[in-house]
């Protein structure tokens, strides 16, 4: 019999497998048995994030020690030490993690309504956002929708608006998409999108995307600003166009069993501290956001436009005929529609 040579290098991925998934069950195990044990430290993780979101959490845990008199400590897991978005979900469904922050995007799978976020041009501007945003009417029912997942959200952050860049051409119009290959998140609300601006959507990791735009797989990609400096897109995509086509918002989410091991004063101390650190990250991402467009600017080249969005938010109007047939997510729309300008 004649040896499969493939086999020593399928050995060798399995057993890289089984080590990654070994690893990954030991921080789990480390994690939930600690949990126990570590009385009122609150352990709050984090994937890889702007530093504006990485300031504000570090606020909030800041403050949260301040109002508990150090009764309550905070203690941080971040760059994705524990994994990356979904897997802190998953933690902080069994208690392993306290709190974590997670884009508004991911949370769809968990609540449906949150889906709604993830629509383009939902929001008019910045100022249309936060109202939103800052509504207890609105919020409050959508951070409640996940109780039954083990976990609520007690507040959200800006994570700024997704704009469109390229390598050639610029995007002055709708018609200038026509047949662009732009990276969308792989999510079926992008790509739906990005197909009635007429691109063609190609869905992929954030990681790939510089390599792509390099071997001419993409024309472009969609993004805020940071994309282009801390991702270095900026060296091959030199012209970024402000179609503003979603806003979608971080969510920061906080585990049942936090909230039922704390006080009631503790927990009121948790909420007020979430509060001034959203009004923290306001100001930073309106500072940070502008000195990154300044810095693509200055360091790289980039051109930035203004365009018409009349002719964009009109291409994707189909999308919310779409949402009519579920009640609860087309009640949020018209909602968030009534507090626009």
């Amino acid at each position: 019999m004649r040896a499969n040579p493939k086999q020593p290098h399928a050995l060798k991925v399995f057993c890289s497998c089984a080590a990654i998934a070994a690893t990954v069950a030991f921080i789990v195990y480390f994690a939930v048995a600690s949990s126990s044990s570590r009385g009122t430290t609150l352990f709050v993780a984090y994937a890889q994030n702007s530093q504006p979101v990485i300031d504000a959490l570090q606020l909030l845990g800041e403050r949260v020690e301040q109002k508990t008199d150090g009764a309550v400590k905070v203690k941080f897991f971040p760059d994705s030490q524990l994994g990356g978005e979904r897997e802190l979900v998953e933690l902080l469904q069994v208690g392993a993690v306290d709190i974590t922050k997670v884009s508004a995007g991911l949370m769809e799978s968990f609540s449906p309504v949150y889906g709604v976020f993830s629509m383009p041009f939902l929001f008019d501007n910045t100022e249309h956002f936060y109202r939103v945003m800052d509504s207890a009417e609105i919020m409050a029912p959508i951070y409640a929708s996940t109780q039954h997942n083990g976990f609520v959200g007690m507040g959200y952050y800006d994570s700024g608006s997704r704009s469109v860049y390229v390598k050639d051409r610029p995007v002055r119009s709708v018609e200038d998409l026509a047949g662009r290959k732009l990276r969308v998140m792989q999510s079926e609300a992008a790509i739906e999108m990005m197909r009635l601006l007429g691109a063609t959507p190609v869905a992929m990791g954030q990681a790939e995307v510089y390599t792509a735009m390099q071997q001419g797989i993409l024309d472009g990609a969609e993004n805020n600003e940071f994309a282009l400096t801390i991702a270095r897109h900026a060296e091959i995509a030199k012209h970024y166009t402000y179609t503003m086509h979603t806003r979608i918002p971080d969510v920061v989410l906080i585990s049942n069993k936090t909230l039922e091991k704390l006080t009631d004063d503790q927990v009121a101390a948790v909420y007020e501290a979430m509060e001034e650190s959203i009004e923290f990250q306001k100001q930073a991402w309106s500072e940070s956001i502008e000195a990154t467009r300044q810095l693509a600017v200055d360091e790289f080249g980039v051109t930035f436009y203004e365009v018409d969005l009349k002719p964009f938010v009109e291409a994707v109007q189909p999308i919310y005929e779409g949402l009519k047939p579920y009640p609860e997510q087309y009640e949020l729309y018209r909602d968030v529609r009534a507090l626009g300008d």
